[in-house]
């Protein structure tokens, strides 16, 4: 998802298109009715990007929500526009979903942009994610303050489908 993030899709989607692009992947930028040169930008530089311009900014889970009906793959990853991927990054995840098909979530560990070494909490979620998709934090100490990351993977035919709890 990207609203007005020309810089953050300069500085990080060439690293997504390099570790994510394959026959059995694509890559599609959802933008939130970006005000700046982002949506110019993606066509002027990337052009194996697809795009879905939303008219309007309908905020972070709205947009995705909206995002989403315009999407017909089963696996779809939710990333924000500040997050840098590396080698292999979506391996681990596909592996899991494709070994357990009533699993409709997954997100993987984070780590910190600043800190390789530190987990990313992206607003203090601490890396656990419930049954309902939502995420949680046992326990911890905070230490610092954290850029606020998203990066899930959802099966999409339980998204929109069955509910996740028969």
């Amino acid at each position: 998802m990207n609203w007005n993030g020309k810089k953050l899709l300069e500085q990080f989607l060439p690293a997504v298109l390099e570790h994510s692009l394959s026959d059995e992947c694509r890559v599609i930028v959802a933008d939130n009715g970006s005000t700046d040169e982002s949506v110019a930008f993606i066509e002027t530089n990337f052009p194996e990007v697809s795009l879905i311009v939303l008219d309007k900014n309908y905020g972070f889970a709205e947009g995705y929500n909206k995002a989403l009906q315009h999407i017909d793959s089963e696996y779809v990853v939710l990333l924000n526009s500040d997050v840098e991927t590396t080698p292999n990054w979506l391996n681990k995840m596909v592996d899991f979903m494709n070994k357990h098909p009533e699993v409709a979530a997954v997100q993987p560990k984070i780590l910190s942009y600043d800190e390789k070494g530190w987990f990313e909490y992206a607003g203090a979620s601490g890396g656990f994610i419930d049954l309902y998709g939502y995420p949680f934090c046992r326990g911890g100490a905070f230490l610092k303050w954290w850029r606020k990351t998203t990066d899930s993977m959802i099966r999409r035919s339980l998204y929109f489908g069955r509910p996740v709890l028969a």
